[in-house]
């Protein structure tokens, strides 16, 4: 990993983060377009599916929402990083 590239903060952020993004694939969405269907800043969002973000309950439904799926999609059974 190159050295000015920010690693994901823990295990539970980086794989929700990679269901944020295969949801966002699935829908053939580029991050901007996912961002405008969410309500969030684009930057944020890729944030979020790189695991540096841990976002709040209420961003977690936005996101759901926005790609158009449930929070327990992108949250049933995440390792829980101790």
């Amino acid at each position: 990993m190159p050295a000015d590239v920010k690693p994901p903060h823990n295990a539970t952020l980086a794989a929700f983060g990679e269901r944020v993004r295969a949801r966002r694939h699935e829908l053939g969405w580029i991050q901007e377009q996912a961002a405008e269907h969410i309500g969030i800043h684009w930057a944020h969002l890729g944030q979020v599916e790189r695991g540096q973000r841990s976002s709040r309950i209420e961003n977690v439904l936005r996101i759901a929402t926005g790609l158009d799926t449930t929070p327990g999609a992108l949250m049933n059974d995440l390792p829980l990083d101790k």
